[in-house]
């Protein structure tokens, strides 16, 4: 009798690939259906209509706060017309994880109406920043496009494209905003558009290297560096690996260090998320190819010092991608705190899955006790939940490291107006 026959490999690999491609067009399927509708879109609710738990969580939070400083130095606008543009991939069956990405994207912005898909979305981020801190502001974002080493315009490989005209015109229109121009260093009339941007009201510029194709410590930039100086702009720009938009081919350009550059010429820099994600390179250590982002933008804070041109912003850091151990540190790190500033990251807050009062509550982050009224208030207002949050958050004491009392983002990190003095 003849043994047991070996399966043609072959035949085995284009099962798995069958089996696991009909798997994952069914996950893809069943996300499609749920997540979008799993989004907070509707109208903030009043605080009067939450539970005692859940204003008196609020409050607490609120106390003790400048509120008039309390300004909001990371939130993204999006838009489909009058200029502004999302890559086709995005919207296109053809990349279905990517629109995927985009539907709820909408979804959590309150977008419901493609065709009102601007107004929409302009019209709940302004209700839900009137809600959460009327005496405050919200920083909202341009985005520039792609450019080439050869300074041409990438459009193509540009996630998305949001005017600097629109930014400004909502900044001048609204008084509640202020407005984050976008500027590739790569153009050739880069700094022609820096002096137009300031002088249209900007407070800042934000960079995304990873997915803009930017090296920070290109000597192409030393010009674009000594502008910003000269004109008193910000730089907000992302650090640590990029996960929101496609950017795997330069996850490098993230990697903190690269801003010495920046700093050495005085420009004043905000390293988005304080680089909570992702590995680069060791640029002070070739045996050590890879660092941890956070790590790195540690060593950067340790060299500005604490009366440097360095900040780091706070957004995103609660969403359930970044280390424990990170946030820990964070937290802990009070002679960095004066340096940092609030920042949301909308329309992610927003997002369900991507912030977990559960996970944070495991994890010793936050109180238990505090679960339920959060989770109140993220069904309220998805921003006004990202405050509370982030002030009620917390690294609890360790002999291990000495803490021995809870430690707590200080008060001054939210009255991010000190930024802009």
């Amino acid at each position: 009798m003849d043994g047991p026959q070996e399966r043609p490999r072959g035949c085995l690999s284009r099962r798995r690939v069958l089996v696991g491609g009909a798997a994952g067009l069914g996950a893809l399927g069943l996300t499609r259906l749920l997540l979008p509708r799993s989004q907070r879109t509707g109208a903030p609710k009043p605080l009067e209509e939450l539970s005692s738990a859940a204003r008196g969580l609020v409050a607490e939070a609120l106390n003790g706060l400048d509120l008039a400083r309390v300004w909001d130095c990371h939130a993204h606008l999006v838009g489909l017309k009058n200029g502004a543009e999302v890559n086709p991939d995005m919207r296109s069956h053809l990349h279905p994880w990517r629109r995927l990405q985009f539907e709820i994207y909408m979804a959590a912005s309150g977008v419901t109406e493609l065709a009102r898909a601007d107004e929409q979305y302009l019209e709940r981020v302004l209700a839900l920043q009137r809600a959460a801190n009327p005496a405050g502001r919200i920083l909202l974002f341009a985005f520039d496009r792609r450019v080439g080493e050869d300074g041409r315009a990438q459009p193509e490989h540009s996630p998305f494209f949001l005017p600097n005209e629109r930014v400004l015109a909502l900044a001048r229109a609204h008084p509640e905003v202020e407005a984050c121009a976008s500027v590739h260093p790569y153009r050739a009339d880069a700094l022609e558009r820096l002096e137009a941007v300031r002088a249209g009201g900007a407070r800042a510029i934000k960079w995304l290297p990873n997915a803009m194709g930017i090296d920070p410590a290109s000597p192409r930039c030393d010009a674009f560096f000594d502008k910003l100086v000269e004109l008193g702009l910000v730089l907000i720009t992302h650090g640590g690996e990029e996960q929101a938009v496609e950017a795997d081919a330069d996850q490098e350009l993230g990697n903190p260090l690269r801003l010495r550059r920046a700093l050495e010429r005085g420009a004043r820099v905000v390293i988005a998320h304080c680089a909570t994600t992702g590995e680069a390179r060791d640029l002070d250590d070739p045996s050590e190819p890879q660092a941890s982002c956070f790590d790195l933008f540690l060593r950067l804070m340790d060299e500005a010092g604490p009366e440097g041109t360095l900040w780091g912003d706070v957004s995103a850091i609660t969403q359930v991608n970044r280390s424990a151990d990170v946030l820990r540190r964070l937290l802990r790190a009070r002679a960095i705190h004066g340096r940092l500033v609030y920042g949301s990251d909308y329309p992610l807050p927003a997002i369900d899955l991507l912030t977990s009062t559960r996970l944070l509550a495991w994890r010793d982050l936050i109180d238990a006790a505090d679960r339920e009224p959060l989770n109140e208030v993220f069904d309220a207002n998805p921003l006004l939940f990202d405050l509370v949050l982030k002030r009620r958050m917390r690294a609890p004491a360790d002999d291990e490291t000495g803490a021995a009392e809870p430690a707590r983002f200080a008060p001054g990190v939210f009255e991010s107006a000190r930024l802009f003095a």
